[in-house]
């Protein structure tokens, strides 16, 4: 985790003092700086405006059909954010999707407002998700003891309920700002720069590699930040009750003639977020030409499945070892070596992959564009989400099994694998998936890292979305999405079991 980050520092000090201070204090830099502030706090407050009703409608009130409004609100998360962008682009010009139906030509969504708009329409799960398990554990009786000292039942939301969503709050925004830090895809679609479109266009145009690599590290710097602050907001307050009894699910609220809004909402949020591209596939599915090489597609899924299927076992294979030293065996190490297993999501993808092209090139060149190095970087990039699963179900397992296993002869090695291995296989599995299905849809570090011609899902649908080929790029475009769906239904019949 740290070897690509020290080369990445390195390449950036190589210049002699009076070119480092051109290259740090360009005007240009503090352009990238604001654009890309705009771009994050812009997709926060709208997956907040998206997010924080959806979650309360789902949980506290009395609509029906819940498990299934709770389903569709995680679906967004099997469409990628560049395919999101595709369904936009799709919808307006000439030859899209509104003016062949409708006879309406709209503008096509590019800057600021196109990137927020297709970005926020995919991220906001993430928020969705952490509001949800927050709101389902709140204890109603701090709202009702809000309500029974006379404050209305907005009030005691915005000054009892909202306070205690602080966590959940800083931790989806966390989560998407620094998705929105590195992403490329969108930003790259909407003609939008920032600090990640930049890295991306210096790099592959071999400009200015050591500005390159200080663009990264400033990159590396916001997203810093970001970490610092949401840890900062984590600790100044304390959100456990303090009185005595057992807390209760919290009665339904009945909406009343609020009813309709509602629906309406929903139907706002789930048509744009999953109709939109589920729509402008089909469209320019339907008008594909009849000859489409669907071998090839067949081909470049398998190269996408692939590249992620060794990535995925990997990752699991060198998650269960941290997971259980740091849980069996607590220390000070320990603990670094867990903080450190997130350095490689935290690092913005194309930063990270930018770093072990720079390590590629001076210590193994022989390594450089090739597929091991490829899946060795979604290891380390993607590592962090195997851990969570592993070290929850380890952590619910105890030690008095393994324990009990050692009383009758066993050592310590032979009782972790008689005893807690096999209890560990659901959580090693969903980590393994998360990953997999993570690396199909990645596209920054594919674009730096991957050999020569060699194209996966992803790459391709942006290849032909940039070159206004919407058509050529549906099929790839579908098949992530529908890959990516079975998945995310995965994930909602396993949190049900649980």
């Amino acid at each position: 985790m740290c070897v690509p980050l020290v080369y990445l520092v390195l390449r950036a000090f190589e210049a002699d003092p009076e070119t480092l201070v051109q290259v740090v204090f360009r005007l240009r830099n503090l352009y990238l700086l604001g654009n890309t502030l705009a771009l994050t706090f812009s997709v926060i407050v709208a997956t907040t405006l998206i997010a924080l009703p959806l979650a309360w409608l789902v949980v506290r009130s009395d609509l029906k059909y819940k498990t299934l409004l709770a389903f569709l609100g995680v679906m967004p998360l099997a469409v990628p954010g560049y395919v999101m962008a595709y369904a936009l682009i799709g919808l307006s010009g000439f030859s899209g999707f509104a003016n062949t139906i409708f006879g309406v030509r709209l503008p096509r969504p590019e800057g600021l407002w196109g990137a927020t708009l297709a970005l926020s329409l995919y991220t906001f799960p993430y928020l969705f998700l952490n509001l949800r398990s927050a709101l389902m554990g709140l204890d109603p009786g701090l709202e009702e003891s809000a309500r029974s000292l006379g404050r209305t039942r907005l009030n005691s939301f915005f000054t009892v309920t909202l306070p205690h969503l602080w966590p959940a709050l800083a931790a989806g925004w966390l989560v998407i700002g620094l998705y929105v830090l590195g992403d490329f895809g969108v930003i790259a679609l909407m003609r939008y720069e920032v600090f990640s479109y930049a890295i991306y266009t210096q790099y592959a145009a071999a400009f200015d590699r050591i500005y390159t690599a200080w663009l990264a590290l400033m990159l590396v710097g916001v997203t810093v930040s970001f970490i610092v602050i949401e840890s900062w907001i984590a600790r100044r307050r304390r959100y456990a009750r303090v009185g005595t009894g057992v807390a209760r699910q919290a009665a339904p609220v009945s909406l009343g003639a609020w009813r309709p809004l509602a629906w309406l909402f929903l139907t706002l949020v789930y048509g744009a977020s999953l109709g939109l591209p589920a729509m402008i596939l089909a469209f320019w599915l339907n008008i594909a030409p009849i000859a489409f090489d669907y071998a090839t597609l067949w081909q470049v899924f398998l190269r996408s499945a692939l590249a992620a299927a060794p990535a995925a076992i990997l990752a699991a294979a060198l998650a269960l070892p941290i997971v259980y030293l740091t849980v069996r065996y607590p220390s000070r190490l320990a603990w670094v070596m867990d903080r450190l297993v997130y350095l490689g999501y935290a690092i913005p993808p194309l930063a990270f992959a930018l770093a072990m092209v720079f390590l590629a090139l001076n210590v193994m060149p022989w390594a450089y564009q090739t597929l091991g190095l490829l899946i060795v970087a979604y290891t380390l990039g993607f590592l962090a989400l195997t851990v969570g699963p592993i070290r929850s179900a380890l952590l619910q397992m105890g030690t008095r099994t393994e324990e009990a296993a050692r009383s009758v002869g066993y050592n310590r090695v032979q009782a972790f694998f008689a005893v807690s291995l096999p209890g560990l296989r659901r959580p090693i599995i969903a980590g393994a998936l998360l990953v997999f299905i993570m690396v199909v849809k990645e596209l920054p570090i594919t674009f730096l890292l991957a050999p020569t011609g060699y194209t996966t899902l992803a790459t391709r649908v942006f290849a032909h979305t940039s070159e206004g080929m919407l058509y050529e790029a549906a099929p790839y475009a579908a098949l992530i999405v529908i890959f990516s769906s079975l998945f995310v239904g995965l994930i909602m019949r396993y949190e049900g079991k649980r």
